[in-house]
C-alpha cells in the first residue's frame, strides 16, 4: 500500500477568495480616485461632502455586516458570497449612472448620454441643487455597494474555517486578505487612467463588471471540502485535525446545526474582545484608503496621474503583511504556543508599527516619499493584524456562529470608520478654512497630522483590551 498524496485544493478556494477581494478593494477604490479630479469639478464637492459620502459608506457597512454575517450562515457559504458580490457589483455600476440622474433631476433633461450630462450640468444655474442632489445619488449607490461588499470578509472567512486548520487560517487569511493590498495597488495605476481615457463614468463600470466575471468562477469552483471531488482523503483528514483536537478538552461538546443567535453571540467575552479590536483599528485602514489620494492632492498639490505612481508604491509596501499570517505559524511550530497565543503575540508586535505615522507629516517637509512609505509601512501592519483578528474568530468558535461574529465585529469597525471618516473631513475643512495651526503645523497639513496621530495609537489600545478580555486561549462549546 502506498500511502496517498495530500491534495491542495484548498489553495485553490484561497485563490478565488484572494480575487474576490481584491474586486471588493477595486470597487471601493474607484471614488477616492475619481472625486478629487473628475467628479468635485463636475457636482461641486467640498471635503465635507467626500467626508459625508465616505462615513455614510462607513456606516452603511458596518450595519449590513452585522445582517451579512448572519445572512452568510443562513444562505451558507456558496450562496452567500453569490448573493453578496452580485449585489455590489450592481452598486458599483450604478455609480457611473449618477450624473445622468443628477442631469435629469435637476434640468428635467433625462435622455442624455454621460457627456450629455456633463454639458446639461454645467449650463444648471443652481449649483448648489447639483451639489445636494449628485451628493444623495452617490450615497445611495454606496448603500448599494456596501450592501453586498458587507457580505465579502463574512463569508471568506468561513470557507476559510471550513477548508484550512486552525494553525493555517492566518496564513491562508493573510494571502486572500492580501487582496486588498493589491486591490489598492492596481487601483492608482488603473482607475485614474481610465477616467480620464473614457470618463469616469467608465471607471466604476469597467470595474464593477468584474464581480461578475468572478460569479462564473465561484459556481462552478466551490463546494463544502467534504463535497467537493477534488479534495481527496488525506487533505480532508488535514482539514478536520482540529476536530480530533478538541474533541480531547475537558468539557467538550461536539457542534451541532442548531442555529445561533445574536444573543448567544454576545454572551461571550471573546465577541466582545473581538468587536474592540475592530472598532479601534478598522477606520484606521478606511482612512488611509479613502484620504491618501486626496493628501498628497491637497499637501503636495498631485493630481490623479502624478500620485499613481507613489500611491502604487504605498500600497506595495503593505503586501509585507503576508509576513502577518507567517508569524503565527511560526509561534505555534516553533515556540510550542498555542494558535491563539501565538496570534496574540503576533498582533502585539504588528501594534507597534502604525506610531510610525506621528512622523509622517514632519518627515514630509523633506520629501512627499517619506510619508508614503510610512503609511505603507502602517497599512502593512494593518493587514498583518487583519489577518490575525479575523482568525481569532475561528479559534474560538464553532464554525456555524463565524459569520455571524465577524458580522457583529465588521459592525463595530464600521461605527469606528464612521468616527474617522466624518472627523476627518470636518477637520480637513476646517483646518484648511481657518489657516488653524497646531504642533508647528498649519492649515490643512495640521488636520492631517492630528489624524495620522490618532491612527497610530489604535492598535495597542485596541490589543490591551482584547488582551484583557482574553488573556487566554478557550475555546467556545456552548453555541
Amino acid at each position: 500500500m502506498t500511502k496517498e498524496k495530500m491534495s491542495s485544493y484548498r489553495w485553490t478556494v484561497c485563490s478565488l477568495l484572494f480575487f474576490a477581494t481584491t474586486i471588493n478593494y477595486l470597487d471601493r477604490q474607484v471614488l477616492s480616485l475619481t472625486w478629487k479630479d473628475f467628479i468635485a469639478p463636475e457636482f461641486h464637492w467640498t471635503n465635507d461632502d467626500y467626508g459625508n459620502i465616505t462615513a455614510l459608506f462607513s456606516l452603511f457597512y458596518a450595519v449590513s455586516l452585522l445582517f451579512a454575517g448572519r445572512f452568510v450562515d443562513w444562505m451558507d457559504t456558496k450562496k452567500g458570497f453569490l448573493w453578496a458580490i452580485g449585489i455590489w457589483s450592481v452598486g458599483a455600476c450604478l455609480h457611473a449612472f449618477c450624473g445622468i440622474a443628477t442631469s435629469g433631476i435637476v434640468t428635467g433633461n433625462w435622455l442624455v448620454g454621460f457627456e450629455g450630462s456633463k454639458e446639461a450640468l454645467k449650463l444648471a444655474n443652481n449649483t448648489g441643487m447639483v451639489m445636494s442632489v449628485s451628493v444623495t445619488l452617490f450615497i445611495f449607490a454606496r448603500f448599494v455597494l456596501a450592501l453586498g461588499e458587507a457580505g465579502n470578509f463574512p463569508a471568506a472567512i468561513k470557507a476559510t474555517a471550513e477548508y484550512f486548520p486552525k494553525k493555517d487560517r492566518a496564513f491562508s487569511t493573510s494571502i486572500f486578505n492580501a487582496g486588498a493590498t493589491v486591490g489598492a495597488l492596481a487601483a492608482p495605476i488603473s482607475i485614474p487612467f481610465i477616467a480620464k481615457a473614457y470618463g469616469w463614468e467608465m471607471a466604476f463600470l469597467i470595474i464593477g463588471a468584474l464581480g461578475f466575471v468572478w460569479m462564473g468562477f465561484w459556481i462552478f469552483l466551490y463546494e463544502k471540502p467534504e463535497k467537493q471531488a477534488k479534495v481527496n482523503a488525506a487533505e480532508l483528514n488535514y482539514i478536520n485535525q482540529d476536530i480530533i483536537a478538541d474533541s480531547k478538552l475537558v468539557g467538550y461538546v461536539a457542534e451541532t446545526s442548531a442555529k445561533v443567535s445574536f444573543a448567544d453571540c454576545f454572551k461571550h467575552k471573546q465577541t466582545w474582545a473581538f468587536a474592540f479590536g475592530k472598532f479601534m483599528t478598522d477606520g484606521v485602514w478606511w482612512f488611509f484608503l479613502f484620504w491618501t489620494p486626496a493628501y498628497l492632492s491637497s499637501v503636495y498639490g498631485m493630481d490623479s496621474a502624478e500620485a499613481a505612481f507613489p500611491l502604487f508604491i504605498l500600497y506595495a509596501i503593505t503586501l509585507l503583511s503576508i509576513i502577518g499570517g507567517w508569524l503565527p505559524t511560526y509561534f505555534v511550530e516553533k515556540k510550542g504556543m498555542d494558535p491563539y497565543a501565538g496570534r496574540m503575540r503576533s498582533m502585539l508586535i504588528f501594534a507597534f508599527f502604525p506610531l510610525l505615522a506621528m512622523v509622517a507629516q514632519p518627515l514630509g517637509y523633506l520629501t512627499y516619499w517619506l510619508p508614503v512609505v510610512i503609511i505603507g509601512i502602517a497599512g502593512a501592519a494593518h493587514q498583518a493584524w487583519s489577518a490575525n483578528i479575523f482568525t481569532t474568530v475561528g479559534d474560538m468558535f464553532p464554525k456555524k456562529a463565524i459569520a455571524t461574529v465577524v458580522g457583529i465585529g465588521g459592525l463595530a469597525g464600521g461605527i469606528g470608520s464612521v468616527f474617522i471618516n466624518k472627523g476627518s473631513g470636518l477637520l480637513f475643512d476646517y483646518s484648511e478654512n481657518t489657516n488653524m495651526k497646531f504642533m508647528g503645523f498649519e492649515g490643512i497639513e495640521a488636520g492631517y497630522f492630528i489624524i495620522f496621530s490618532v491612527c497610530a495609537v489604535c492598535y495597542l489600545i485596541g490589543w490591551t483590551v482584547m488582551k484583557t478580555l482574553v488573556p487566554v486561549y478557550k475555546p467556545i462549546t456552548d453555541l
